[in-house]
């Protein structure tokens, strides 16, 4: 990783490190970040030589190397200065709520309008929508175009931030087109490398943000770390880790609750934390416990799915989505326990 003197590297400044590292195979990703940008080296950067000629640049403040796997997501980066703006809230400094129907119903946009509306008077911070929607059976409803436009219009109307899952190119460069806040990768392409490339490509040098949501089969913590890794690495550092539960499932509960890895993924890596309690316990009667519990972990936000009527919604609204009602206290409850949880840092020791 390069670190300049300024905020910035020159074009000029640029093109003469460029023409150095290709001497070594090595090539240049400029990140920007929120305050500097940093020029990652992507291959084999170790050279003693490189090194010292990048560093003997007047512009160059030094090259830092990473020996863990992810040389930008880990926390000892320079990137752990950048902040990922939600809402106008710096994740990490202020609790974060993302909340909506799991699958909008295309035949019923008042449902949807309705719901928005809710969620922006319980105080969420932004509005979650499915409109596609990856389903095990071929069967199942996999989501409407439709869908997005009532997206759109309760975003314009609330004024909320959208955050919607996308799984292929098509989807991308809809929402990218449509200025969407924030994509959604779910569980079944968390770790599908293609998209991720793909979609750190088109988000490159934008404000758009990234929601990675943990593979319900992601083994490591590395592992999840490194699919963020592939986002970062073309040049967006807006990354959000989401974990949302995992296999094998408890009884009683849709999956894993893993929101206790939350500790764990701070002390690796500097990208905010925004767990989804809805699908770990996949029953709306235990949502608020399991998104308090992630809080006290540490977590910077959470996404739950909210629903004006849920009995009438589809997909998975039906069983898991809390109503307005339960939200409005729960975001209470949130923004409490976030600034308590504080006070209880020191309890943290080295070994």
């Amino acid at each position: 990783m390069i670190i300049p003197k300024k905020d910035k590297l020159t074009a000029e400044q640029l093109d003469e490190i460029k023409k150095i590292t290709a001497e070594y195979g090595v090539e240049i990703q400029e990140i920007i970040g929120t305050h500097r940008s940093l020029y990652a080296m992507k291959g084999d950067e170790r050279h003693e030589i490189l090194v010292n000629r990048i560093e003997g640049l007047p512009y160059i403040d030094r090259v830092d190397s990473m020996l863990t796997p992810y040389k930008l997501m880990d926390r000892r980066s320079d990137l752990a200065h950048h902040q990922v703006l939600l809402h106008q809230k710096a994740l990490g400094v202020e609790p974060v709520v993302i909340a909506g129907q799991c699958t909008i119903d295309p035949k019923r946009p008042d449902l949807f309008a309705q719901t928005a509306q809710a969620v922006l008077d319980a105080g969420a911070d932004s509005l979650r929508g499915g409109v596609w929607k990856p389903r095990t059976s071929p069967y199942s409803y996999q989501g409407d175009n439709k869908a997005f436009q009532i997206l759109i219009d309760a975003g314009q109307k609330t004024g909320l931030p959208l955050c919607t899952e996308v799984m292929d190119e098509y989807h991308v460069d809809m929402a990218l087109e449509a200025d969407v806040d924030c994509l959604q990768i779910g569980t079944r392409n968390a770790l599908n490398y293609t998209l991720l490339k793909k979609i750190g490509d088109k988000i490159a040098g934008k404000n758009t943000k990234v929601l990675l949501k943990r593979s319900r089969h992601m083994g490591p913590i590395d592992e999840f770390i490194l699919a963020g890794e592939y986002l970062a690495a073309a040049g967006n550092p807006n990354v959000i880790l989401c974990p949302r539960g995992t296999l094998p499932a408890v009884d009683g509960y849709r999956n894993y609750p893993d929101e206790s890895i939350v500790p764990l993924l701070k002390e690796r890596t500097w990208a905010p934390i925004i767990v989804d309690p809805s699908h770990s316990v996949g029953k709306a009667v235990y949502v608020p416990q399991a998104a308090l519990a992630a809080i006290a972990y540490g977590a910077d936000g959470v996404i739950v799915e909210s629903h004006i009527d849920p009995k009438q919604g589809i997909g998975d609204d039906p069983k898991q989505a809390i109503k307005p009602d339960v939200l409005k206290k729960l975001i209470a409850d949130i923004k409490e326990l976030f600034y308590l949880k504080n006070k209880y840092t020191g309890y943290i020791t080295e070994a």
